[in-house]
């Protein structure tokens, strides 16, 4: 099943995608679709509403409001090699906040204050239900689903301190959709294909298989520190590519197309401004 948010002259609605069409479910969001009882699943799926066509639909972020957006560094071990990093014995986790947030075909804002402006493509985890010291099958079935993103970041800025937040929540600069996909449709997310192209050239192409920590395994571990609640987000890392490890580097400017893809969970397509 596939799921997305989208804008409407009302505020926003979640909706079921089916082929071309989006059926309306009777819920703003994803977010506050899965916030609403652990029946998420079996309503979404029966909903039986108006469709309409998917093409001309106004995509916002998949999740719009989530309570928390926790990110993992360091988490694909080509990436680990390229930056030169040891590799980490437990996730190195960062947070954003919702206003980074943009939707599929929304325009990533540059800051102003930023000559460092990179890509990272990365797959999400949007979690369903409450997990609590969750481990093994408990944090499995805690993910509703997967989605795509793309944890642009200030590198300037990033390394201004030891701590990575200030480079990475800089607001309408995080792609997140175009859908959340069920687990059974694309294996969990084990082994997908993950690629990041800017104006037409591939800058990142590698799989999930790469990533040192898989999500259950995030999942598990951050439910051991704070509580994760329906609708939380977790980036779960980059592959190898991102513009900050090239020689000479390379930064996203205004104009820039990128393209951000997961094999069966869809494509970002976001053009930089500013």
């Amino acid at each position: 099943m596939q799921l997305l948010t989208y804008r409407t002259e009302d505020g926003t609605r979640a909706g079921r995608l089916d082929g071309t069409n989006v059926t309306p479910l009777d819920a703003p969001d994803v977010g506050s679709l899965l916030a609403a009882g652990a029946d998420w699943r079996d309503r979404a799926a029966t909903s039986a509403g108006r469709a309409v066509p998917l093409a001309g639909l106004d995509l916002a972020p998949v999740v719009t409001r989530p309570s928390k957006i926790i990110c993992v560094g360091l988490n694909y071990k080509q990436h680990i090699a390229e930056t030169g990093h040891d590799t980490p014995e437990h996730p190195t986790l960062f947070a954003k906040f919702a206003r980074s947030l943009i939707g599929a075909a929304d325009p990533i804002a540059l800051p102003a204050g930023s000559t460092a402006m990179d890509w990272e493509a990365e797959l999400a985890v949007v979690i369903g239900r409450t997990a609590t010291r969750a481990g093994g099958a408990e944090a499995r079935a805690a993910i509703a689903g997967f989605t795509v993103a793309n944890d642009v970041s200030a590198r300037d800025f990033q390394r201004r301190t030891t701590q990575w937040l200030q480079g990475k929540t800089f607001d309408s600069t995080t792609p997140l959709g175009p859908a959340l996909v069920t687990g059974d449709e694309v294996g969990d997310a084990a082994d997908l294909e993950i690629s990041c192209t800017v104006d037409g050239e591939v800058m990142q192409r590698g799989r999930t298989s790469d990533m040192l920590f898989p999500p259950e395994e995030i999942v598990s571990y951050i439910s051991g520190i704070v509580t994760l609640d329906p609708g939380d987000v977790i980036l779960t890392g980059t592959p190898s590519g991102i513009g900050d490890s090239r020689t000479p580097p390379v930064r996203l400017r205004s104009g820039d197309l990128v393209e951000t893809e997961i094999e069966g969970l869809g494509v970002l397509r976001n053009r930089c401004a500013g």
